[in-house]
Order: structure tokens, then C-alpha cells, then sequence
């Protein structure tokens, strides 16, 4: 016998198959089968430090979504996040223009990672701060010394204080696009601003504060992109009762309604316009408004150009004039003339298509008796009223976001004179955004807006927020 066939091993390998083992097998199945089983160790190691990694790596979200409810004593918008250490719900007014969002640190406002922004910091420079603030009563949120000082306003009231900027814990839901994520990520340090308590008078009950979606460099919109590296782009789609829920976009996602509309493909596009100068209470001069601006280039009723004085539609050099896009206003207001042509040439268009006119129900001139006007899928059937837009693109409001159900049998057209000499001619309120959704690029500057989504069976009412997130 050979030296190898002498072997410790071959010597145990024989003595196995001598005694009737069941799985007798050869030298080399031995060997391989050693091999194998440590190469599947070392697979298996390899695989869990794998999962390991994956479990320890950051979750980066690319989109965040805010639920949106409308407050029916109001007509506000109303959203919520969470906010401060631990964790608190926060019911927030949706003020689209708004420079930055707003809370009232009076009212029992406790977090252990709330943090006042020192004057003269990098985050003080960058909001265009020049005020520095001192606070003569014991230290709390809202009241510290050296702070850096911003001007939170309620754009309802048209009311504002000096409020220190603040950095304190939020978190949001992020998302696919087409239903939440199953976590809530938390956002550090966002930046916000105290006011007063007196500050949140005539807002929705139980509110604390305004979020403010402005596209200035702490609005929400840009807070949130910059944290997570993703696009300057958000999405509004406002719902048009109190029983149901609409929602924020934050990023660049798909935006996908039941049953299965994805309604950025569906988006007409025009830019977005820059006002030179702010319309906020307090500003320095140079400042551009942080609110949106659209331009208007003529109004169609029923396809038929109605007379108006086109200067009113562009922005002077005082910042006067052209059409702007409001949350915090219920129902589109028109400069008195743009008014008078507009309802008036809606009335001569009504009374062609057999509709009865009746007395006017304040706030509104243009009332018409509900018998005599069909309903439809896209609300009651009226004259059209089309926005030219710069670009050729056209914004239809149809008759569900032209119209006001004001009591039994009364339905008036949903448009206020808003005075002679307002500084803004047009602002399309809260009532004709209803169902629409709204996508905002801060990048390009443009805005995309949907045909009333109930063209495509669907509703702001649409998105799957049933995800339970933790």
C-alpha cells in the first residue's frame, strides 16, 4: 500500500465506509464537501454584513408629502407636521406665498432641541436679517438675547411682530409619489420663526402657526430640497370640501391619483414671474417678492376676448400690478374695472344660454338661479372663463371653480372687486384652485397647472394617504 493510502485521513475515511456508514463517499467528496460548506460560510458571513450595512445606511428620501385639509368656518387651508423634541403635532395655515414658516412660541412651546440663531450667523446673513434682538423678561422660546430677528406676518389679517429665527426638530412623511413611505424622517435644525400669540388671530381654530411655501431661501420648499439634496420643486393640490384631504409635494416625484393618474403628465406649463419688489410688511429695499406671479396676457369668456386695460395686467416698477396665486384668499379678487368687464361679459354670455339671473348675495355682484343652470362632471355648465397666459398657454376655469353654491337655489360666480387701486390686479384665490394640482419649479422658474382634475374622473381627494407611517 502507498504512503497516501497509509494517510490519517484515508485510515479514517476506510474505517467510516467499514462501518456501514449510510453516505459512504470517496477522499475527494470529502475534501469538496469541506470546501463547500466553507465556501457557504463565508457567503453567508458575506451576506449578513451585507444586510448590516444596508440596515445602518441613511435613508435618503427624494420627496416629502403634507396632508392638506380645508377649515370650513374659514376657507383656510390647513396642514400638519411634527415638530420639536419630543415630537408634537403642529396645524399649520398653507400660506403659498409666505417667506418662511411661522409658530407661536407663547403657548407652552417645550423642546429640548430648540435653538435661537445667533445674530451675525451664517443662517441669520442668509435670510437678509439686519435686526438683532434682546429680550428683557427670563429666557424662553421666543425670548432670548443676541437673536436674530425676522418679521413673521399673518397674511390674513395683514398683521405682523418682530419674532426671533429659530432652528428646532421637524418630520415629515416621505414618499414615492403615490402613497407615503412607511417612516416619518426626521429634518434637524429647520428654521423657522416665534411670533406671538395675537398673531394667530382669524386663523383656523387650533392652529398654531402658517406654513409659508414662499420662494425665498427659508421657505419650506427650499429648506426642505437643500436638506436632502433634491430638486426646488413642489406640488399644491387644494381640496374643495372639509370632509376630504388634498396634498403638498415636496421634490420631484410622480403625482399619482386613484384610479391610476399620474398627473404630471397631464400639466400645461407657463412661467413664473418675478415681482421686483416684496409685498411683505417688512422688507429691505431691493427685495423681490418671495410670492408667485403668473403672467396674464388677456380673459376669454366663452372664447370671446373680453375689454380690459392690458397696463393693469403686467408689474410696474413699483411692484404694482399683474396676477398672483394666494392660499390665504378665499375667492379670486379682480381690480374694480377688470372686474366690471369680466362679470359683465360672463352675464351677457349666461343670459344667451338661457340661464336666469337673480339678486345679488354679498360678497358677490353676479348671481343666477340654480334651475336654470344643467350640471356636469366639470360642475354646473356656465360660461367658460379662460386665462391667456404668457407662453399661449390657457388656464380654463370651468364652472366647478367658477361657481358658488351660496344657498338653495342660488348659485353666484365665485369673483370679488377688489378695489380700484390694490396693489396686486389679480389674485387667484383659494375657490378656483380647488382640484387643480399646482407644480412649482424654483429651478426653472415655471409653473405646470392640470385641467380641473375631475376631467380625468379623479380629485385632490385622491392620493393614498392609508399608509400607516412610524
Amino acid at each position: 500500500m502507498s504512503q497516501n493510502q497509509n494517510s490519517p485521513i484515508l485510515t479514517k475515511l476506510k474505517n467510516i465506509k467499514d462501518s456501514h456508514h449510510p453516505y459512504p463517499f470517496s477522499s475527494m467528496d470529502w475534501i469538496w464537501s469541506q470546501r463547500f460548506h466553507l465556501l457557504s460560510f463565508s457567503l453567508l458571513t458575506f451576506l449578513i454584513a451585507l444586510s448590516d450595512a444596508q440596515k445602518q445606511k441613511p435613508f435618503r428620501p427624494h420627496s416629502f408629502i403634507l396632508p392638506i385639509t380645508k377649515d370650513a368656518p374659514t376657507l383656510q387651508y390647513v396642514t400638519q407636521i411634527r415638530q420639536r423634541t419630543p415630537f408634537v403635532t403642529v396645524d399649520l395655515v398653507v400660506d403659498l406665498g409666505g417667506q418662511f414658516l411661522w409658530v407661536d412660541c407663547e403657548s407652552a412651546y417645550f423642546s429640548s432641541s430648540y435653538h435661537p440663531v445667533p445674530c451675525n450667523s451664517s443662517q441669520c446673513s442668509a435670510t437678509g436679517a439686519n435686526g438683532c434682538g434682546q429680550c428683557l423678561l427670563p429666557a424662553s422660546p421666543g425670548c432670548s438675547n443676541n437673536t436674530c430677528v425676522l418679521f413673521p406676518g399673518n397674511t390674513v389679517t395683514k398683521t405682523t411682530t418682530s419674532g426671533e429665527l429659530t432652528e428646532d426638530m421637524i418630520a415629515v412623511r416621505s414618499t414615492d409619489g403615490s402613497s407615503p413611505a412607511t417612516r416619518i424622517v426626521s429634518v434637524p435644525r429647520f428654521l423657522f420663526t416665534c411670533s406671538a400669540r395675537f398673531l394667530l388671530e382669524r386663523l383656523a381654530g387650533g392652529v398654531k402657526g402658517m406654513a409659508g411655501l414662499g420662494r425665498g431661501p427659508i421657505g419650506m420648499p427650499s429648506q426642505l430640497a437643500a436638506a436632502f439634496s433634491f430638486p426646488r420643486k413642489f406640488a399644491v393640490c387644494l381640496p374643495s370640501s372639509a370632509n376630504v384631504t388634498g396634498v403638498i409635494f415636496f421634490g420631484d416625484v410622480p403625482h399619482n391619483l386613484l384610479p391610476e393618474v399620474e398627473v404630471s403628465r397631464i400639466l400645461s406649463y407657463t412661467p413664473l414671474i418675478t415681482n421686483p419688489v416684496s409685498a411683505a410688511s417688512t422688507f429691505t429695499k431691493g427685495e423681490p417678492s418671495v410670492e408667485y406671479f403668473i403672467g396674464v396676457k388677456s380673459i376669454e369668456i366663452n372664447k370671446k376676448p373680453v375689454l380690459l386695460n392690458s397696463d393693469l395686467l403686467s408689474i410696474d416698477g413699483e411692484g404694482v400690478g399683474g396676477t398672483k396665486i394666494s392660499t390665504v384668499v378665499p375667492y379670486t379678487t379682480l381690480e374694480t374695472s377688470i372686474y366690471n368687464s369680466v362679470t359683465g361679459a360672463f352675464m351677457e354670455e349666461a343670459i344667451s344660454m338661457g340661464i336666469t339671473r337673480v339678486g345679488a348675495v354679498a360678497p358677490f355682484g353676479a348671481c343666477f338661479s340654480s334651475e336654470s343652470i344643467r350640471g356636469s362632471r366639470m360642475g354646473a355648465e356656465v360660461p367658460s372663463i379662460d386665462l391667456v397666459l404668457q407662453g399661449q398657454s390657457v388656464w380654463r376655469i370651468f364652472g366647478k371653480n367658477a361657481m358658488v353654491d351660496v344657498r338653495e337655489g342660488v348659485l353666484c360666480l365665485g369673483f370679488l372687486d377688489g378695489g380700484r387701486n390694490p396693489r396686486t390686479s389679480i389674485v387667484l384665490g383659494g375657490h378656483q384652485l380647488e382640484d387643480i394640482l399646482l407644480q412649482f419649479d424654483l429651478k426653472t422658474s415655471k409653473l405646470g397647472f392640470s385641467p380641473l382634475l375631475h376631467y380625468r374622473q379623479t380629485s385632490c381627494a385622491n392620493f393614498i394617504f392609508t399608509t400607516t407611517a412610524s
